[in-house]
């Protein structure tokens, strides 16, 4: 049987992108605590994303999230990883409160928003060795998060979208 690249792309990417969810999930975490949640759409999912992005582009102004959701459309999936708010008990400060209990409820856990940047690092250096093209997007973080794709009470969502193409999508984007 031949099995053509063109055929095999999405699958491929999908492959691809189960393997970045590994490597956001087994990321080091502060203290030890898993806050992450992640999980990959396509399909109707990816499409609905890529429409609240416009949504909330043309709402807040921001063309950018107009440009993004262009690029959201040409990959094959999209990797999301957002954090669960857990306070970390270390009154570091680093939120700009002097200690956890200061801290108010809607003010994000820095040891948290490390957590995602470090999850986020290790899923891209998964794609990047199997030679995909990827894209961390905050844009298309917003819509996910808006949209309640990772679920509720998670916040500090990126998104990744991941693309086997001949031409990034993500470069001469306009």
């Amino acid at each position: 049987m031949l099995y053509d690249e063109r055929t095999l792309r999405h699958d491929q990417a999908l492959d691809i992108a189960q393997k970045m969810l590994v490597a956001a999930r087994t990321a080091p975490k502060g203290k030890g605590i898993d806050v992450i949640e992640c999980a990959v759409v396509d399909g109707d999912e990816q499409e609905a994303l890529a429409c609240a992005m416009e949504s909330i582009g043309e709402e807040r102004g921001h063309q950018f999230f107009l440009r993004d959701a262009g690029c959201v459309r040409k990959s094959q999936c999209v990797v999301l990883v957002g954090t669960r708010t857990k306070l970390q008990g270390l009154n570091c400060g680093y939120c700009g409160f002097a200690t956890c209990g200061e801290k108010p409820a809607e003010a994000p856990c820095e040891i948290n928003a490390v957590d995602v940047g470090i999850a986020l690092g290790a899923a891209v250096s998964r794609a990047q060795a199997y030679g995909v093209d990827t894209r961390i997007m905050f844009s298309a973080g917003q819509a996910a998060w808006k949209l309640g794709l990772l679920g509720e009470g998670v916040g500090q969502v990126y998104a990744i979208p991941v693309s086997i193409s001949s031409k990034s999508p993500f470069f001469d984007r306009g």
